[in-house]
């Protein structure tokens, strides 16, 4: 509820401080007085985009504050928590526009930006009138408006939950597609690959094994005759058998020799070991030595095809084998993608299937409430003098999305037989103001946490009519608030606060003030409106009656 506003230098408004009560707030006053210089003011600090020139001619800055009392449950608080500004039960809006045009805002003494002032309007803040295109005149809000009437909430809650679930299958399926794609475009190149490296069938560390082969194979011409000669030299005919004649020339000598020769034996013994050892490496290294040339033919064209193919998929040898497992995990893709397909569509199916019965069911309560709502607008604009007018609720499919598959689009016709169209577009000022009344009583509801405003609404309308208008405000004023900028005075005699505004000259500058009514004033005021400037008796008694009625 907006508690006070207090503007300095704003247009023609020097310094002005309201507190505004609940319920049914009336501001009357002469055309020009001031009435519209309000609501400009109030809709600067709440960020809305109005008139460029605001500041009070000579002076430096112009300045609005607003006040208002929240609710613990006010859908304010969330939005102060996720722009990450101070919260409480009292909530001061404060904007400045200087004489260059600068403007600066702060919630609760906290700086903030225009856009987060504009979402906290809101929740904070309805204004209805003629030229209203934030409220009930923008049908891009009359499917939200309805889904409130009809208690729509589940309902919808059902809706986006399958819209969501429908829309990570739909992705789900779409990266599928794009990955079996992908795996079927190079299909040829792997399966080639792949054949072509079972064949091959290379393994870890074989490249620096069948390089070494060849190298030995490749050099064994080269060494063989020398090692061969050096395995004469230490066969029987060479070193092993003199050292075996030398040890048994001293072993015959050895008793007479006074033990000289024992250890030179011994180590002649040791050194025929050593020598047979050394035997054993020669022949093996002969025995390797000894190869099929064809073997080091049969090498050396594994050796280079398992370097070409390394090559070509640019990978070192020792990875050729990992490499071809890779690309068999990738074909194994195409034989799981046309089952991963299969599922990933069946789940699409369900979620659509599911999403198109929410939407149904939504839909179905849309048009009950729609029926009700159109019963309800109608029986609201007897009343009001427009029993032969039609309003309508007109659902139209449109494209499915989280909210459902609903076009909703509030209509009237002003006679019978007449072709139906837009609120703005079909009525005239005065049974626009009308519909616009009726509508909002039908769908108040219990939301009274938001502050309405109605700017001459009742414009066009007088007698009975004017009446039936100030009792609906007053109505939609119980236990919320309700601004009223009327010329009516049956509108007026309803408010259960009333402020006139007014011009007054003070050194050459005209400026506007508010002044709060007491009930003598109120008779005044309203016999002013009857009558016109020159107030009479009669007048006054008009007004104590419409007072008292």
């Amino acid at each position: 509820m907006l508690r006070a506003l207090d503007i300095r230098d704003m247009l023609i408004i020097d310094r002005l401080e309201l507190t505004f009560q609940p319920g049914l707030n009336a501001l009357t006053g002469e055309t020009g007085a001031g009435k519209s210089i309000l609501l400009d003011s109030l809709g600067f600090v709440l960020g809305w985009r109005g008139r460029a020139e605001l500041v009070r001619q000579g002076a430096a800055q112009g300045e609005v504050v607003a006040e208002f009392e929240l609710p613990e449950d006010h859908p304010v608080h969330a939005i102060l928590a996720e722009a990450g500004l101070p919260g409480g039960s009292e909530l001061i809006l404060r904007r400045v526009n200087t004489a260059e045009g600068r403007k600066t805002a702060w919630v609760n003494d906290r700086r903030c930006s225009g856009e987060v002032l504009r979402a906290l309007s809101e929740t904070l803040v309805e204004l209805h009138g003629q030229h209203d295109d934030r409220g009930l005149l923008n049908p891009r809000g009359h499917r939200a408006m309805l889904d409130v009437y009809a208690g729509a909430e589940p309902q919808l809650a059902a809706v986006r939950a399958t819209w969501t679930e429908m829309a990570r299958a739909r992705k789900a399926l779409a990266e599928t597609e794009a990955a079996v794609a992908a795996v079927r475009s190079e299909e040829e190149f792997l399966r080639h690959s792949v054949a072509e490296l079972d064949k091959l069938d290379p393994q870890p560390g074989e490249d620096a094994e069948l390089d070494a082969r060849r190298r030995m194979m490749q050099g064994a011409e080269r060494i063989r005759d020398d090692v061969a000669r050096a395995f004469a030299l230490l066969g029987g005919d060479g070193a092993e058998g003199a050292l075996a004649d030398a040890v048994r020339w001293l072993e015959g000598v050895a008793d007479r020799a006074e033990g000289q020769l024992d250890d030179p034996i011994a180590a002649l013994g040791r050194a025929l070991i050593e020598l047979g050892e050394a035997q054993d490496g020669v022949t093996a290294c002969l025995e390797a030595l000894d190869f099929n040339p064809a073997e080091l033919e049969q090498t050396e064209e594994r050796l280079f095809a398992i370097r070409a193919l390394a090559r070509k998929h640019e990978v070192t040898p020792d990875d050729l084998s990992g490499f071809a497992d890779t690309l068999r995990a990738r074909l194994g893709q195409l034989e799981a993608g046309d089952a991963d397909l299969a599922d990933r569509r069946a789940a699409v199916q369900t979620a659509q299937a599911a999403y198109d019965a929410a939407a149904k069911a939504l839909s179905a309560l849309r048009r009950e409430a729609a029926g009700r709502l159109d019963a309800a607008v109608m029986a609201e604009l007897a009343p009001l003098k427009m029993e032969r007018a039609v309003f309508q609720t007109q659902i139209t499919p449109t494209d499915p999305g989280p909210e459902g598959q609903d076009a909703v689009a509030f209509t009237v016709a002003t006679n019978p037989g007449a072709p139906s169209g837009p609120l703005n577009k079909i009525a005239s000022g005065g049974e626009l103001s009308r519909f616009l009344l009726a509508l909002k009583v039908c769908l108040s509801g219990d939301d009274s946490t938001r502050t309405m405003i109605f700017d001459e609404i009742d414009r066009g309308v007088g007698g009975a009519t004017a009446d039936a208008v100030g009792r609906r405000l007053a109505a939609l004023a119980q236990g919320g608030q309700v601004l009223v900028v009327t010329h009516s005075p049956q509108v007026a005699a309803r408010a259960a606060h009333h402020w006139r505004v007014q011009k007054h000259v003070t050194d050459g500058q005209t400026l506007s003030t508010v002044l709060p009514l007491s009930e003598p004033d109120r008779i005044d005021e309203i016999a002013r409106m009857v009558s016109g400037d020159v107030i009479t008796d009669e007048a006054r008694a008009a007004a104590r009656s419409l007072l008292q009625a």
